[in-house]
């Protein structure tokens, strides 16, 4: 897999400087339209969209992940299994695989033009209208924690790239591991070892994190900054609303 997923690849396009909140809401409606029409037009078209705006935000060949083998044999495993229900399953099940692929797409197209600071920002001010929303429990009134939810997603992001690595890292570790006997060879068990580790160095790190959020003062600032959309926003807001309109559209007449 590609070493930068989920991490912001520096550059200077539209895409990048597009609000945070608005590629957010665009990939929200693209997942919506394609839910509801998963038709090969729809696929295809979608496909082109993402080809477009991956040209407009003049993104490296190299941020492209490459996908190791078990995965495309599972796909293929996927369709063998589909095969004796009929041709008709195994079209919906290829559907399903490009709309899997197609919203990973967007995802990292996300990824790779926003600033991880600029997240949290961004769903805080999304779920604002959340706030309205009180009851009373206890005789204590209580509201959306809207801001909590935005910060743990915005470290849940943050955090994933560091586990990726630090997995990398332990199992490169582990297979420079010398081998003292055969049967020490025969009683491991790579993948309990790679996770105890890993839960290990995350409890550790995650430790780390709180101290050093709470020594700045809590995770208040995380949410502080929300930006606000501009007149690109608007125009981009406005395609995307225009491709799903036009996808609706067409799914009725026809």
């Amino acid at each position: 897999m590609s070493g930068i997923i989920l991490r912001e690849v520096p550059g200077d396009s539209v895409v990048h400087r597009l609000w945070a909140g608005t590629k957010m809401i665009g990939v929200f409606a693209v997942s919506m339209v394609l839910m509801f029409i998963p038709d090969w037009w729809m696929l295809g078209g979608t496909a082109a969209f993402l080809i477009l705006v991956w040209l407009l935000a003049k993104l490296p060949v190299g941020t492209l992940p490459r996908l190791p083998w078990w995965v495309w044999a599972g796909i293929a495993l996927g369709a063998a299994i589909n095969a004796p229900v009929g041709l008709s399953a195994v079209t919906r099940y290829a559907q399903v695989i490009v709309f899997g692929f197609l919203l990973l797409g967007f995802s990292f197209l996300v990824a790779w033009t926003t600033p991880m600071g600029a997240v949290a920002p961004a769903l805080a001010k999304l779920g604002a209208p959340l706030r309205r929303i009180h009851w009373t429990r206890g005789g204590v009134r209580h509201s959306v924690p809207v801001d909590e939810w935005a910060v743990v997603v915005a470290l849940t992001l943050r955090g994933l790239p560091l586990l990726i690595e630090e997995m990398r890292v332990l199992r490169a570790a582990r297979k420079l591991r010398p081998k003292d006997s055969l049967a020490q060879r025969a009683s491991d068990n790579p993948l309990v070892d790679i996770l105890t580790a890993s839960m290990a160095v995350s409890s550790r790190r995650a430790g780390e994190l709180g101290e050093a959020i709470t020594t700045r003062g809590g995770t208040g600032e995380l949410t502080a900054r929300p930006g606000a959309p501009g007149r690109t926003d608007a125009v981009a807001l406005l395609v995307v609303g225009l491709l799903c309109a036009v996808a609706i559209a067409v799914e009725i007449l026809i």
